[in-house]
C-alpha cells in the first residue's frame, strides 16, 4: 500500500469471515477513499456462509486476498481495527500505526445451530459490522474535517 489514501487493516482471528466482511463494506461504502486490507492472527479459508450473506447485501468478497497478520506488520496503516477480542489480545505491535481500534464482534463460525439459525447469526454479524464500518467512516470524516479547520 503506497498511495496517499488512509490505510486500514481489519484484523481478526482467522481472516475467514468478520475481517473480510468489514473490508468488503469499507471498499463498497467509500469507493477508493481508503486502501483497505484484512488479515488473521491464524488465517484460514474464506467461510462460504460469509460470502453468501455478503452476496445478499450486493457485495462479492470471494476475490478478497486472505493473509496472515505476519505479512502486514511491516506495512504502514493509518488504522488497525481488531475486530474481535482474540485478535486484539494476540495482535502484534504495529510500530507505524497510531490509531488502533477494537470492535468486539462475535465469531459466527463458532455458533452452533440449524443451517437457518446459523445463516441468521451470519446476517446479524454482517449488520453489526456494517454499522461499525459506517461509524468508522463518519468518525474519520470528522477527524479529516477537524484536521483541515483553521484556528
Amino acid at each position: 500500500m503506497t498511495s496517499h489514501k488512509p490505510t486500514v487493516l481489519f484484523l481478526s482471528t482467522g481472516n475467514a469471515t468478520r475481517s473480510l466482511i468489514a473490508e468488503g463494506f469499507l471498499r463498497t461504502l467509500t469507493g477508493d477513499r481508503f486502501d483497505v486490507a484484512s488479515a488473521g492472527v491464524e488465517p484460514s479459508a474464506l467461510n462460504p456462509m460469509a460470502s453468501e450473506v455478503m452476496k445478499e447485501a450486493g457485495i462479492d468478497i470471494s476475490g478478497q486476498k486472505l493473509k496472515s497478520v505476519a505479512q502486514s506488520v511491516k506495512e504502514r496503516f493509518g488504522y488497525v481495527i481488531a475486530i474481535c477480542d482474540t485478535a486484539k489480545e494476540r495482535s502484534p505491535i504495529f510500530p507505524f500505526t497510531l490509531d488502533l481500534r477494537h470492535w468486539s464482534i462475535i465469531d459466527p463460525n463458532t455458533v452452533d445451530g440449524l443451517p437457518e439459525q446459523r445463516t441468521e447469526i451470519f446476517r446479524r454479524v454482517r449488520s453489526e459490522i456494517k454499522d461499525k464500518v459506517r461509524e468508522f467512516i463518519a468518525d474519520t470524516a470528522q477527524i479529516k474535517a477537524s484536521e483541515l479547520s483553521i484556528g
